[in-house]
């Protein structure tokens, strides 16, 4: 996570022990689940460690909860995010990053994300929550984006929808990529 957000980490260790408690999870179990070493699991509920975008969705997965209700703090009812600004999450093995914009209030099943991708390795993603379902709108640039098996190709202005619960890709094919991704929990 991004180190411009000093208290985030301290928002990511109280939402993952809250979650966790709230699934009735032991650290053990929940880092089984999620496939995240225990020590890392403990080290991140005590404030310490820097998770990445992967560890962070697979422990949303082990939790059944969307990434952003471990990432975001509760907000004021007028919110503007700032270019650069805002809880940001990185690949572990591509050149890419997710920012949230907007998480699901209580009652609410949907996530806003601003992405930014370089070419490169490609941004392939583990299954989320079972019915999630992503819409991803680019901005600019191209990338191939959708269920991993056949992604489409996309330009400024054109979108793509997909089962976010099957494994998907994200790639950058020209520098400066942006998209925004809006995630559903049904």
């Amino acid at each position: 996570m991004e180190s411009q957000q000093p208290d985030l980490i301290t928002v990511i260790a109280a939402s993952l022990r809250r979650e966790r408690e709230r699934a009735g999870l032991t650290l053990t179990e929940l880092a089984r689940r999620a496939g995240v070493a225990k020590s890392t699991l403990s080290k991140l509920e005590s404030g310490a460690g820097n998770p990445s975008v992967e560890i962070l969705w697979a422990l949303g997965v082990a939790l059944d909860v969307p990434l952003s209700r471990l990432v975001d703090p509760p907000r004021p009812k007028v919110r503007i995010v700032r270019a650069g600004e805002g809880p940001t999450a990185h690949s572990e093995r591509a050149n890419y990053h997710a920012t949230l914009l907007a998480s699901c209030p209580p009652g609410a099943r949907r996530d806003l994300y601003r992405i930014h991708a370089q070419p490169g390795v490609p941004r392939a993603s583990e299954p989320h929550m079972a019915g999630t379902v992503e819409h991803v709108l680019i901005s600019t640039g191209r990338a191939l984006a959708g269920p991993a098996g056949d992604p489409a190709e996309l330009g400024p202005g054109d979108y793509v929808t997909y089962p976010g619960d099957a494994p998907h890709v994200f790639e950058a094919l020209v520098p400066d990529t942006s998209a925004v991704i809006v995630m559903e929990h049904v």
